[in-house]
């Protein structure tokens, strides 16, 4: 892929706020960080449109609580077509972490997660998208 160089002008507010941000995420410069700041971008914007994405749900909940488990299996049964595979990591006797791998419309893979995660129990959750096209 070529790279095209090109200037802009910003405050410098805006500049201070870019420089942190290539420092905090360990962003070799400016450039990979706008760069990386343009994909998340078209990502989002991707996930708004309803595309397809791919991505995965993370979980965090106490496994001892029976009504989680059940009320995770009967979300996950109707999302099937969704989700392409988990793995459940035992982080301590009370603790489970639960990664989902999904794929599917963006809007689907919204109204999953937020299902997933709003369910009693669940102690955290998110849902991390990228392009599948």
């Amino acid at each position: 892929m070529s790279v095209t160089r090109f200037g802009i002008s910003i405050e410098q507010e805006l500049l201070t706020t870019l420089d942190d941000y290539v420092k905090n995420n360990r962003f070799s410069n400016r450039s990979q960080a706008i760069r990386h700041l343009i994909n998340k971008n078209m990502i989002e914007h991707k996930w708004q449109c309803n595309n397809t994405v791919a991505g995965s749900i993370t979980l965090f909940y106490d496994p001892h609580k029976r009504e989680i488990l059940n009320n995770i299996a009967e979300i996950r049964e109707q999302y099937s077509t969704e989700i392409l595979t988990s793995q459940q990591i035992m982080l301590s006797e009370n603790h489970t972490l639960e990664i989902i791998a999904v794929k599917g419309i963006a809007r689907r893979l919204t109204e999953l997660s937020d299902r997933l995660i709003s369910t009693k129990g669940i102690q955290h959750g998110k849902l991390t998208m990228t392009r599948a096209e």
